[in-house]
């Protein structure tokens, strides 16, 4: 207890009740300049001017003595250099030792301005900091309600551009079943000519009948991948997707494209460690492995060569990897991320047959299946083209 009194940041006096001062700490004789012997023992009385000594026994004291206590009581004592130090007093009446003492913290006036400028400075931050916090949360409020209208302008942008993709993609269909149907009427009546039908036909006549028929066919297979395109964006292509031998679509595929490679005399192989069985719709299996088959013809050289491979993927788990692989004329690699994109070609020239719509066909129908279809190559040596299976 008397190692607590002396370090608490304020005085401290007790005294009896006859006012014989008990006890002082050193902060108090610090601010009047005394020793603890030369105060303690004296009267209380004896630290006070004259009008402090007639306060404290007219108020002070009855007021200690019958309450129990004071509270926030300002009362001057006398320093040792005659200065009068005001201070706040207050006390507390209880028995200590047998008898009753009277325990008085006091704390000095000017120490008190300096907490209380403390504690305005203190709340005058805290309501900054208030008014800060009302600030920013304003801020986020109308933050929040800006995002929210943008969503919905997003919502309302993306639901207009569902909409016109349907639109589009409807049209497309309805324009691609319009235009097969005289095509298909061109292409009749021009076999109809060349089998004499109308009359004798010579030879100049042929060449230019067999011009239109193939002419009749190219645009009819254009018109077939623009209406294949449309129904897949549509998403009107149903899948049936069961367990499908690898080499049987190989054994089916392979021989739809070797009078191709014969012409140009490519060589084909195929490499297949094992016969995977994998979950896909055999259909448009077959249909995206031809489309493969058929650009690696197209764009692989005379003489060139083109390679089917059948291997578990080692950077997938759980797939397989059926590879198309050529010596063609390759993809530069700024092509590279657009040539899945409809109406994207790799020649230039315009020398090669095609509306750019097969690998985006072949990789919207693989990828409704749970697959995908993926791109390496280097211009000028040659393309891998991968489609990723889903094992069974």
């Amino acid at each position: 207890m008397e190692g607590l009194i002396d370090q608490i940041p304020c005085g401290f006096l007790s005294f009896a009740d006859d006012g014989q001062i008990l006890r002082v700490n050193p902060r108090l004789m610090e601010r009047l300049g005394y020793q603890r012997e030369e105060v303690e023992g004296r009267p209380f009385e004896s630290l006070m001017n004259v009008g402090s000594r007639i306060f404290y026994q007219t108020h002070l004291f009855p007021l200690i003595a019958m309450r129990g206590r004071a509270d926030e009581i300002f009362l001057l004592l006398r320093a040792s250099n005659g200065e009068d130090v005001g201070f706040l007093l207050n006390a507390v009446r209880r028995e200590r030792d047998g008898r009753t003492v009277n325990d008085c913290a006091l704390m000095p006036v000017e120490e008190r301005r300096k907490f209380e400028d403390a504690l305005v400075r203190a709340k005058k931050a805290a309501e900054a900091a208030q008014e800060e916090l009302e600030e920013a949360n304003r801020r986020y409020e109308e933050q929040a309600v800006e995002l929210e209208l943008q969503q919905e302008e997003l919502q309302t942008q993306r639901t207009i551009a569902e909409d016109a993709n349907q639109a589009k993609s409807k049209f497309l269909a309805v324009m691609s079943h319009e235009l097969r149907t005289p095509l298909n009427a061109i292409g009749g009546y021009t076999q109809l000519i060349e089998m004499g039908v109308h009359g004798p036909v010579t030879e100049e006549q042929r060449t230019a009948l067999d011009r239109i028929r193939r002419s009749q066919l190219h645009l009819l297979r254009l018109i077939n991948d623009v209406l294949n395109l449309s129904r897949i964006e549509a998403g009107r292509v149903d899948y049936n997707i069961t367990d499908v031998a690898l080499e049987e679509v190989l054994k089916t595929v392979l021989p739809m494209v070797e009078p191709q490679l014969a012409a140009k005399g490519i060589t084909s192989r195929t490499v297949m460690d094992q016969a995977p069985i994998v979950r896909t719709d055999r259909e448009k299996l077959e249909q995206i492995t031809l489309n493969l088959l058929t650009n690696a013809a197209k764009f692989t050289p005379v003489g060139g060569s083109v390679t089917v491979r059948v291997r578990r993927c080692a950077d997938v788990e759980d797939r397989v990897c059926l590879e198309v692989e050529d010596t063609g004329i390759g993809i530069p690699p700024e092509m590279q991320k657009d040539i899945f994109e409809p109406f994207v070609q790799v020649s230039a020239d315009n020398r090669s047959e095609g509306s750019g719509l097969g690998l985006a066909i072949s990789r919207e129908l693989a990828r409704g299946m749970d697959a995908d279809l993926t791109v390496k190559s280097v211009a000028g040596q040659g393309s891998v083209f991968t489609v990723l299976l889903p094992v069974r």
